[in-house]
């Protein structure tokens, strides 16, 4: 993500208390991509709030990221009709061809893979989403596939 905006900029749209926090953090990651701790320790200095308060915060909802992700994200859905048709096989798929582990960065930043519980798309299972669109009936075949039109796209 590129950084175009300040922090300053970011907290001083909000009234400083306590209440703006998740607004801000949400508004920090929208505008970098993640929340560094030095940002979050602006928006705690800004609202009057120790630092373990915005990281609790931000532990609590999976939606914030305290880590850089890559360009592309890749989302596996492990739900119970996605388990049961292959989901776990197309986790291990993308975690050899990108070599990474679910829950990480590939090295050069191009790749984030995570795992979540539920998509909500059980008749798409098994369903992986790159870059907020859902490929459904996902194979080995079709993640390459993706994955080879994300590198020709670039």
């Amino acid at each position: 993500m590129q950084q175009t905006v300040d922090i300053e900029s970011i907290i001083d749209h909000y009234p400083g208390v306590q209440e703006s926090m998740v607004f801000i953090l949400q508004d920090i990651q929208e505008a970098f991509g993640y929340i560094s701790l030095e940002n979050m320790q602006a928006a705690c200095d800004h609202v009057g709030v120790p630092l373990t308060h915005a990281y609790s915060m931000a532990t609590f909802y999976k939606s914030f990221r305290l880590e850089p992700v890559g360009e592309h994200e890749i989302h596996v859905c492990l739900g119970t009709a996605c388990h049961l048709k292959g989901g776990p096989r197309i986790v291990d798929e993308l975690e050899r061809r990108l070599n990474v582990h679910a829950g990480a960065t590939t090295e050069d930043m191009r790749y984030t893979l995570e795992t979540v519980n539920c998509l909500g798309a059980c008749a798409l299972a098994p369903v992986v989403v790159v870059d907020k669109e859902y490929v459904p009936k996902v194979t080995a075949k079709k993640i390459q596939k993706t994955l080879k039109t994300i590198t020709d796209n670039e």
